[in-house]
């Protein structure tokens, strides 16, 4: 095994044995570190698998090309649309994003677009908004989805042009 894998070993053994010490001890903060990770543990146990399920439907039967044309270099606005869409409708927030950004790449979307869905990803997602209507009202959920997400296109445009300009390029596999 390689160093970094021995690490995160290391360091799962040190945490489990912390929150299984707390328990015996009764440390109320390690008691509750453990409540919380398997409460966090459950939610992506009932999210991920279909998350994945359907990620795999997208590898299969969105072609590179369609891709390409709404969310690739060419696409323009409309691509930064498709991304908000996208990361709209969207369940799972950025766990669930990285894997569908991942695929996006890999299908030909542009680096921006690419910044544009994972930045929308944490800030835009229909269900999270709902949430924060009921509870802060829709003048405080407009105003911020109108200062965010224009922030979140043009933070992806510039970092996008910057990458393209150093020729960075993300790594496949």
């Amino acid at each position: 095994m390689n160093k970094r894998l021995w690490i995160a070993l290391a360091a799962l053994v040190g945490y489990l044995a912390f929150i299984t010490i707390s328990g015996v001890i009764g440390f109320s903060p390690g008691r509750k570190i453990g409540s919380n990770f398997i409460y966090f543990w459950a939610d992506l146990i009932e999210v991920l698998p279909f998350a994945f399920v359907l990620i795999g439907l997208f590898e299969v039967w969105i072609s590179r090309e369609t891709v390409e044309r709404h969310l690739g270099a060419e696409s323009g606005a409309g691509g930064y649309l498709w991304a908000l869409v996208l990361s709209g409708i969207m369940v799972g927030g950025v766990l669930v994003a990285f894997p569908v950004a991942y695929s996006l790449h890999k299908k030909g979307a542009a680096l921006a677009v690419i910044f544009t869905y994972i930045g929308a990803s944490a800030v835009c997602r229909i269900p999270m908004n709902l949430f924060e209507l009921s509870f802060m009202g829709l003048r405080f959920t407009a105003i911020r989805l109108a200062v965010s997400l224009p922030l979140v296109i043009l933070s992806s445009v510039l970092l996008g042009r910057y990458l393209k300009k150093q020729n960075y390029e993300i790594r496949n596999g």
